[in-house]
């Protein structure tokens, strides 16, 4: 009985430490995301399209951040697909909030990823935002807590650039199977051929959240790219109402293509 006893306190004190440490880590989480996103904010843009003739002359289609040497901003290839009107000389553009007064940097689309919806714009001019540090996305793991800072229903919202966090609930993989051959189109089949692993979060992202950087709360390196559109088309095309769940794409990817860009810097 003696013996029992010892048992259970011991198993007692493990748990006790165990849970001491998790509540620790969680509390330091979430005590320096505030500090994280402070740092980081300034290098968060809104992306968009300008047109001097046009009311309002900027349109707000997603969200991107700067990386490299801050002339680079990534986000993703469907945000950035409208065919602009050159003819009425529209141009793709970031929009930031600076000292209280709302900015616009005229850029230029270097380099597209379909595969894996991610592009690189280049800002004109000069013009330098504090970039952003990119992560091992190879080091994730479910559990995990993570953070993204965009700009969801961003002609609504303004240029206040929001912050939701959550844990990776699942690496998945982009394209799963479908149940019944009616339901594959060209994409589908396209993406099964060649399918890769994705971040699925329990944290919700909107329309205008797209090219968000999931980052970590600590270090504010980036891991992956939210993607409202991309994954959705094949994870969920056989729902009638597509569910509220949040994916982003590995920044290994990402890596990949800024090998690409090396001479627009």
């Amino acid at each position: 009985m003696n013996s029992r006893r010892r048992n259970y306190g011991f198993f007692g004190v493990v748990v006790a430490v165990f849970f001491g440490v998790m509540c620790s880590a969680s509390s330091f989480a979430s005590d320096s995301l505030p500090a994280t996103i402070e740092r980081i904010k300034p290098g968060i843009v809104v992306v968009g399209t300008f047109q001097r003739t046009r009311s309002p002359r900027g349109l707000f289609l997603g969200t991107g951040f700067a990386i490299g040497d801050g002339s680079l901003v990534v986000t993703n290839a469907h945000v950035v697909a409208k065919q602009l009107d050159e003819g009425h000389l529209e141009s793709l553009a970031v929009f930031i909030r600076r000292g209280g007064k709302d900015q616009m940097v005229q850029a230029r689309q270097v380099a597209t990823d379909p595969e894996h919806d991610l592009a690189i714009l280049k800002l004109s001019g000069n013009a330098r935002l504090p970039p952003m540090r990119l992560g091992d996305s190879s080091k994730v793991k479910e559990g995990e807590l993570y953070a993204f800072t965009g700009y969801p229903i961003g002609m609504v919202l303004g240029l206040f650039p929001v912050t939701h966090r959550g844990i990776v609930s699942a690496i998945t993989p982009m394209a799963i199977p479908v149940i019944q051959s009616r339901q594959l189109n060209t994409k589908m089949l396209k993406r099964l051929r060649n399918p890769y692993d994705v971040f699925q979060l329990d944290a919700t992202a909107y329309p205008g959240n797209s090219g968000s950087p999931l980052y970590d709360p600590e270090s504010g390196e980036v891991v992956g790219i939210i993607n409202k559109v991309f994954v959705k088309e094949s994870k969920e095309q056989v729902l009638s109402q597509p569910s509220g769940i949040t994916y982003a794409i590995p920044v290994v990817y990402l890596r990949q293509l800024m090998g690409k860009v090396k001479g627009e810097r």
